[in-house]
C-alpha cells in the first residue's frame, strides 16, 4: 500500500512538473511587458479571460485610458482601465 502511494505521488509530481514546463514555453517577454502596463483591475480581468483561452495581445492607448486587447482564436475581447470586460467589442483587428 505504501509503495502505491509513493508511485501515485511521483506521478502527480511529474504531471505538475510537465505542466510547469509547458507553461514556461508559452511565456514571452512581450507579454510580460504588456502585463506591467495593465492596471490592477485589468490584471484581474485578464486572468479571468485567460481561463477561457484568451491571450493578452496588445494595449491600445486612447484619451479615455488604456484598453487591453485579448484574442482567442478569431474572437477579441477588451478590458478597460477599470476592469470592465467586453467580449463583443466594436473594434477591428487588422491581420
Amino acid at each position: 500500500m505504501y509503495r502505491n502511494n509513493v508511485k501515485k505521488e511521483a506521478i502527480v509530481h511529474a504531471v505538475f512538473e510537465r505542466e510547469a514546463l509547458l507553461e514556461r514555453r508559452q511565456y514571452t517577454p512581450q507579454q510580460s511587458n504588456l502585463w506591467d502596463k495593465l492596471s490592477l483591475a485589468q490584471k484581474f480581468a485578464t486572468n479571468s479571460l485567460a481561463q477561457f483561452g484568451y491571450d493578452l495581445s496588445f494595449i491600445r492607448h486612447s484619451k479615455s485610458g488604456n484598453i487591453a486587447i485579448l484574442l482567442c482564436d478569431n474572437n477579441a475581447a477588451t478590458i478597460a482601465d477599470d476592469g470592465e470586460i467586453s467580449t463583443l467589442p466594436s473594434i477591428v483587428i487588422r491581420a
